[in-house]
């Protein structure tokens, strides 16, 4: 006990010194957090100019609509990437966990999908969950047990559950979706769509965990340095386990979100996104060495790239061109974000 409480001040102050010693002045890693709204009010502006359907309440609550299941992904990314790891496989997650839960829910007749049938239908949602969290444990356990490379791993694990999907659903979309599925795609509240009320209260709970309770705080530990927070009494393994296991659960959900919005799943959705959720997450100021970042960065980084997509929609852009300036704008994102954190990039 004595060891494991000298070793959490000497981290406290180590943590201190730095502190300590700082001039006083104006701290711009304070404004970290807020270092990309200047970007989306530099895009608002821009997204005015080029139209005034732009600032329309149908205009700016689609553009919410279509960020929800994007953000789902970043919020799991930006939870794995501050505990110190990576997971390349959410973007098959979000596919083939709905791809599952039909298979075992819907019956086999009625439609060019045959699936089993062997649960209610009413299940469908729980089911996808579980999917996410057995695929979760798994990656945790050949990580965290077998000591496997985790960018190896969730490689593997990203091209075998895409080859898992497209096996099941036969190549082919699946559009007999089951009502709860749809449910939450597509029902507004408040005149506001429901995944979208899900998406902020899920992130506000995510920031508060990590700003508050003690095994969200100790992400930071982990992501900073997994040996020290370790000999100070931190359970590495097991919060490290966790969090993988609420990001694929999470990436579950967002394929739940996206079938139920666009009332199908394709043989190949979620192909591609975990580009975007990289770009999303790090422009948002979350590092990919772990220990910094927040939620919030995190949440301005996915509404930058889908800005971007917007306005180029709005002004005309080929799609064509959507490739080159939305890959110009992460660049330019990363500028501002650089000299708003005032941080030195390796």
């Amino acid at each position: 006990m004595p060891a494991t409480t000298d070793a959490t001040a000497s981290a406290a102050a180590a943590t201190a010194a730095p502190t300590a010693g700082r001039r006083p002045g104006l701290d711009l890693k304070r404004y970290r957090d807020l270092s990309l709204v200047p970007v989306l009010l530099v895009l608002g502006l821009i997204g005015f100019i080029v139209s005034p359907a732009f600032l329309t309440s149908d205009n700016l609550i689609g553009v919410a609509q279509q960020s929800t299941e994007l953000s789902l992904l970043v919020l799991a990314e930006a939870l794995i990437l501050i505990a110190g790891r990576m997971d390349l496989s959410l973007e098959s997650t979000i596919g083939v966990a709905p791809v599952i839960a039909m298979w075992l829910v819907l019956p086999s007749h009625g439609g060019r999908f045959h699936g089993l049938g062997l649960l209610p239908t009413w299940s469908s949602i729980p089911v996808c969950l579980v999917v996410g969290a057995l695929i979760g444990t798994v990656i945790g356990f050949l990580i965290l047990k077998l000591q496997l490379n985790g960018f190896i791993v969730t490689l593997g694990a990203l091209t075998m559950l895409r080859g898992l999907q497209v096996a099941i659903s036969q190549g082919q979309s699946i559009v007999e979706v089951p009502a709860s599925f749809r449910y939450l795609g597509s029902t507004s509240w408040l005149g506001v769509p429901a995944a979208v009320w899900i998406c902020v209260v899920l992130f506000a709970l995510g920031g508060s965990a990590l700003s508050w309770l003690r095994h969200g705080r100790a992400l930071y530990a982990i992501g900073g340095n997994s040996e020290a927070a370790r000999t100070a009494g931190i359970r590495v393994n097991r919060i490290t386990w966790i969090v993988l296991i609420i990001g694929s659960t999470l990436a579950a959900f967002a394929g739940v979100l996206y079938t139920g919005h666009y009332g199908s799943v394709s043989a190949d959705q979620g192909n591609g996104w975990i580009f975007q959720v990289f770009a999303a997450t790090v422009i948002g100021g979350v590092s990919l060495n772990g220990g910094r970042g927040n939620l919030f960065g995190a949440l301005t980084g996915v509404l930058t790239l889908q800005l971007v997509v917007n306005v180029m929609t709005l002004a005309g852009v080929p799609p064509l061109w959507n490739q080159f300036l939305n890959g110009a704008i992460i660049i330019i994102a990363l500028v501002i974000s650089r000299f708003a954190s005032g941080e030195k990039q390796e």
